[in-house]
């Protein structure tokens, strides 16, 4: 059992790595083909560096999937706070119900009827275009907040209750005691959710495709250029933002080891 447990899990791990070891294998490749490996070279390393649409797209990537992440960093941390601390367990998990609907809907159901919204408002307002960079803003922003409101809230109920009361006892306010004790303990949280909704805004196309008109991202690009045909220094570039996300990811992951490590360290001295 234990023999085909491992196998199971050799083949899905197959499956999901060995595309993206292609397409990192490929990217050194010296001729066009995708099919043979002519040679190693960095020399659609160097094109890339030439390609300003390219550029221009994957600038304007970086700069939606951070402003974005950071907003909804800020939103889903104070929604996250107030759901942890609403007494009433139905209307508690009520909120969390509708916390996990936006996660379980189609992206296309959501990049639909964020445009009408979009269109409806822009209409009403007699704006000259309805969908722009702040639409496309607003849409990452929307559809990131589930995500950081679920990485954060396990961290609040992580937390030892008796802090913040502590810090009250001891003159800090309400606003003084959240952000003086609360918040350095549910940072890891905070910084988890920070990072997933980078990558999540940067990993996004059927919702970018419905709210945004003119402001081109990375995923828009490469989906334009499938009508004709890829270059490959679009896989030099895939490999750098891959390798960019796992180190992310690493990061991520750093403060809750080192948390575990400490807890783990009290209880052996204990």
């Amino acid at each position: 059992m234990k023999i085909l447990s491992k196998i199971c899990m050799g083949l899905l791990y197959f499956f999901l790595y060995m595309p993206i070891a292609v397409l990192v294998l490929f990217s050194f490749n010296s001729g066009r083909s995708t099919g043979v490996f002519e040679g190693f070279s960095l020399y659609w390393y160097k094109e890339l560096f030439h390609n300003g649409d390219a550029l221009n797209a994957l600038c304007n990537t970086l700069i939606v999937a951070f402003l974005s992440a950071a907003a909804a960093t800020l939103i889903g941390t104070a929604a996250a706070a107030g759901i942890y601390k609403f007494r009433g367990r139905f209307f508690r998990g009520a909120l969390l119900n509708l916390t996990n609907v936006p996660m379980m809907n189609p992206d296309i159901v959501t990049g639909v009827s964020m445009m009408l919204l979009f269109v409806f408002v822009g209409r009403a307002v007699g704006a000259s275009t309805s969908l722009n960079f702040f639409t496309l803003l607003i849409a990452h922003i929307t559809f990131n907040l589930p995500y950081v409101i679920l990485s954060v809230l396990p961290k609040f109920r992580q937390m030892d209750k008796n802090l913040p009361e502590a810090a009250l006892d001891l003159g800090c306010t309400p606003l003084q005691a959240f952000f003086k004790v609360e918040i350095p303990q549910i940072m890891p949280g905070i910084f988890t959710g920070f990072v997933m909704a980078i990558t999540l805004s940067i990993d996004d196309f059927v919702i970018s495709h419905f709210t945004t008109s003119g402001f081109q991202t990375l995923p828009l690009l490469i989906y334009s250029m499938t009508k004709r045909t890829v270059k490959p220094d679009m896989y030099a570039l895939s490999t750098l933002i891959f390798v960019t996300i796992l180190l992310l990811m690493i990061l991520s992951n750093i403060p809750s080891i080192l948390e575990d490590r400490k807890k783990k360290y009290k209880g052996v001295n204990r």
